[in-house]
């Protein structure tokens, strides 16, 4: 079901007179702005093509692609490849050290409804525009979205670990991560990849903006271009594939901020309590313990007052949105219906593009906006759960948007990948 390709990738060239750690990036949806600010001093660095500055971002990453690899500051391998892509990582509190296998390459951009490549998130329209306007300019895709075929067998896993003993990179990144990139190039060991994922469908984990602006650009094409035959460069898009039989996927909580209350405190209390059981927290900083693996609980923290919030089992039944049993029994559903809508009044719609409403992984910052008044009200949440994931997905549905955080982030500026014409293999 799933076609995938290998790439001939574009990389930095090894004598520029800086470190891969100088060239990368965090991805465009979690880059601070003050990180960005810092990655612009170095010209090279990939943050001017995945996030470009300027009042017209996308013209800009054009004229630096062109600009690039005119001088040989990016240089195209000569031989396609499936590149393998490691993530070494420890979670805080934890001593162990987890391995995130999976490998880069070309995956055709399926429409929705062929439910080759399943979603479980909604996106924001702003984000999808800016990616497509970036795609279009550039015909170069500057990071890989995140996607999860299945193999209990772990089929690719010795071609894998075989290819990592001889790296084109080993870097540590901003997160803390030690990302390590290597080449498969043996025509017959690809063809193994592409078997493989011949009959499966893939998971989007992350990148669905990514992922929805190249299936945009290629329904455009498609529609200038009706005599296709769909081997064009622009059917593809380039991604991150791991195995979601693996021990090594973790899933972090995102949590909601709201900047205003659309309604006093003390009403939002009072209407907070008509659906859920309320209780005070003496400790902020013991909101996430005390929500921990408990289903439809909430930490809520505002005006320096923090409270466990779970919804009464009686009440689920009165979540009017038309959906699943999987996603309406998921504890962001409970909290977008219940918290956003039902007590604030911000309806469904209005949730995707509200302004003031933003979507933070990590929970101390939570509470620091709320105490410096940068943020009216915290709603702390439990992470999502992988086979909460695939039940979505497989339901047809999609979750809130910003329901997941599969942690690490893949950085950006390992591989870059064209769709020129020109340049496509």
């Amino acid at each position: 079901m799933a076609e995938i390709l290998p790439i001939k990738g574009f990389r930095y060239n090894p004598k520029l007179p800086f470190s891969i750690d100088a060239l990368t990036s965090p991805l465009f949806d979690v880059v601070s702005p003050k990180q960005r600010q810092a990655l612009y001093r170095n010209p090279y660095n990939s943050i001017h093509v995945s996030v470009p500055p300027g009042p017209d971002p996308a013209d800009s990453a054009r004229r630096t692609v062109e600009h690039w690899k005119r001088s040989s500051i990016l240089q195209q391998d000569p031989l396609p490849g499936i590149y393998v892509y490691y993530q070494y990582f420890r979670l805080p509190g934890s001593s162990k050290e987890y391995c995130r296998k999976g490998f880069m390459c070309h995956i055709k951009a399926y429409d929705w409804a062929e439910k080759v490549i399943l979603r479980h998130e909604n996106t924001i329209p702003a984000a999808v525009n800016d990616r497509v306007e970036l795609l279009e300019q550039t015909k170069l895709h500057t990071s890989a979205t995140h996607g999860l075929y299945t193999d209990p067998h772990f089929t690719l896993e010795h071609y894998m670990d075989e290819s990592i003993t001889s790296p084109l990179y080993e870097s540590e990144d901003y997160q803390g991560v030690r990302d390590v990139l290597s080449v498969i190039h043996d025509a017959v060991v690809i063809q193994k990849f592409v078997d493989q994922l011949r009959d499966q469908q893939v998971i989007l984990a992350d990148g669905h903006h990514r992922y929805e602006g190249s299936l945009l650009y290629r329904q455009k094409m498609q529609r200038e271009h009706p005599t296709a035959t769909g081997l064009e460069p622009f059917h593809y898009h380039l991604m991150y594939l791991t195995n979601a039989a693996s021990d090594d996927l973790r899933i972090l909580p995102t949590h909601r901020l709201l900047e205003t209350l659309p309604i006093s405190p003390e009403v939002f209390l009072e209407r907070l309590r008509q659906y859920f059981t309320v209780t005070p927290i003496e400790e902020a900083y013991d909101l996430n313990e005390v929500i921990l693996g408990k289903q439809w609980a909430f930490g809520v923290y505002l005006q320096g007052e923090a409270y466990k919030a779970r919804l009464k089992p009686e009440v689920h039944s009165q979540l009017a949105w038309e959906l699943p049993k999987e996603v309406k029994d998921l504890d962001l559903t409970v909290m977008h219906y219940f918290i956003l809508e039902r007590v604030l009044g911000i309806s469904q719609e209005q949730q995707r593009q509200y302004q003031g409403l933003s979507y933070v992984r990590s929970f101390p910052e939570c509470l620091t906006k709320v105490d410096t008044g940068l943020a009216h009200l915290a709603l702390i949440t439990n992470e999502v759960k992988m086979e909460e994931v695939l039940r979505v997905c497989h339901s047809g549905a999609v979750m809130p948007q910003k329901s997941t955080f599969f942690y690490p982030k893949v950085i950006c500026g390992f591989l870059f990948s064209s769709i020129d014409e020109n340049e496509f293999n």
